[in-house]
């Protein structure tokens, strides 16, 4: 968890936390707000483009989603991160029904009421979560989706509650784009996720291509795994390509962020190509420059858009 370690937070603030602080609404946005700021220097840059009214409430959401996160993949053992889980869906539900005492969700339950969230997007990703505990391969791509329905799609229908545009058109779009997002994300951390035991890329790609999992060990990507990798990194932009239809359907505000992630996506994805799609070598990066020049284009882009 950024500077603390989740040892750390879970003893002052877990299950057998032995104080129980009072926490204003103030301090707990204010603790949302570091947690946010130490952890995700990407999310500081976003905030800087949301409206001033909207920071709080995306931090407590993404105070929520770094914890649950980090019980899931900073715990001792899957088992420990179970229970764990259990006991962050438990205080949610507290929340839902108007009894909290952690920062975070007395943080979020201002945010819940005022842009009336129901409970499944955050429920859908511990869903998730717990998943990652017990499923370490897919065999299907089909597979996969439904992975992505609970672990990135959520997210995307939260920042559509945030900007009180939510409906199941943009909905479906907006699960498109968080998809595709998921998808490249995928792709990029072949290394990182083989590491960890978990292989994100479909069995039956592999297989279509002649990779084996042994190959996902090599110092550089065979052509087996490059070529694999080509199917699943154009997969991914096809989901991406809703983005085009979802930014200018909604809020005005929140276009620029949403134009950023998805054309972000598209990036990491031409990276993953100047790589030749060997991300065993080192992982595939967006450079400051192009980082700066994608801010200037979606800049341009939603100004221009009515």
């Amino acid at each position: 968890m950024g500077e603390l370690s989740l040892a750390t937070e879970l003893g002052q603030l877990g299950p057998a936390r032995r104080t129980s602080r009072r926490w204003t609404s103030a301090d707990a946005a204010r603790y949302c707000r570091d947690l946010a700021r130490r952890h995700y220097e990407n999310f500081t840059v976003a905030s800087l483009l949301l409206p001033s009214e909207l920071v709080r409430h995306f931090q407590a959401v993404y105070a929520y989603c770094r914890w649950a996160d980090d019980l899931a993949d900073e715990s001792a053992s899957p088992e420990q991160s179970l229970e764990l889980l259990d006991w962050w869906q438990g205080e949610l539900i507290r929340c839902y029904e108007g009894h909290a005492d952690h920062p975070v969700f007395i943080a979020l339950r201002e945010t819940i009421r005022e842009f009336e969230i129901p409970p499944e997007p955050f429920l859908d990703l511990l869903v998730a979560f717990r998943q990652d505990q017990r499923v370490t391969r897919y065999e299907t791509h089909d597979e996969l989706l439904a992975y992505c329905r609970n672990s990135a799609n959520p997210v995307g229908r939260l920042v559509l509650f945030l900007g009180r545009c939510y409906d199941e058109q943009r909905g479906r779009l907006s699960d498109d784009v968080c998809t595709g997002l998921q998808l490249i994300n995928f792709c990029q951390d072949v290394r990182r996720d083989w590491l960890k035991g978990r292989v994100y890329l479909p069995t039956e790609t592999l297989a279509r291509h002649g990779c084996q999992f042994s190959m996902l060990d090599e110092d550089t990507a065979t052509d087996e795994l490059r070529a694999a990798l080509r199917e699943e990194v154009e997969r991914a932009e096809r989901y991406l390509a809703s983005g085009d239809q979802l930014v200018p359907m909604i809020t005005r505000s929140l276009r620029l962020d949403v134009a950023l992630f998805a054309a972000g996506g598209r990036e990491i994805a031409s990276a993953i190509r100047r790589a030749e799609f060997d991300v065993l070598r080192s992982r595939p990066r967006v450079s400051k420059l192009a980082k700066f020049k994608l801010l200037a284009a979606c800049w341009r882009e939603t100004r221009r858009m009515p």
